[in-house]
């Protein structure tokens, strides 16, 4: 089984940054695929972003050029730095992992979550 814990979540005004951070621990980090989920009050979760195995990254089109996901391999952590926060970003965040049974195939796989942190962009 493995274990996510997020933190880094606030309060932050518009066009301030935040960076969560999210450990993980019980597997092998570095074939674990990453990604951040939200989900806003009355709205479905929603992929912001997500990372492979050997680095490549994706982000939602409503955060590119304002988020980063990236990891680190050593710490078997992954972040999510924001930056240029809108209102509409306040959501609770979850950290999200997949490992893949066939990473070439993709079609299937063991899912884990975080408990979520929540982000609130307010003046």
């Amino acid at each position: 089984q493995v274990q996510l814990v997020e933190s880094g979540g606030g309060l932050v005004q518009p066009g301030g940054s935040l960076r969560l951070s999210c450990a993980a621990s019980g597997s092998q980090f570095s074939i674990l695929t990453m990604a951040w989920y939200r989900q806003a009050p009355g709205k479905q979760r929603e992929l912001v972003a997500s990372i492979t195995t050997g680095g490549t990254t994706t982000d939602a089109d409503s955060v590119k050029g304002r988020f980063a996901i990236s990891r680190d391999n050593v710490k078997n952590t992954v972040y999510l730095q924001m930056n240029n926060m809108k209102p509409e970003d306040t959501a609770v965040y979850y950290c999200n992992a997949r490992n893949y049974y066939d990473i070439r195939k993709r079609d299937r796989y063991l899912e884990f979550w975080g408990q979520g942190t929540l982000v609130t962009v307010q003046s």
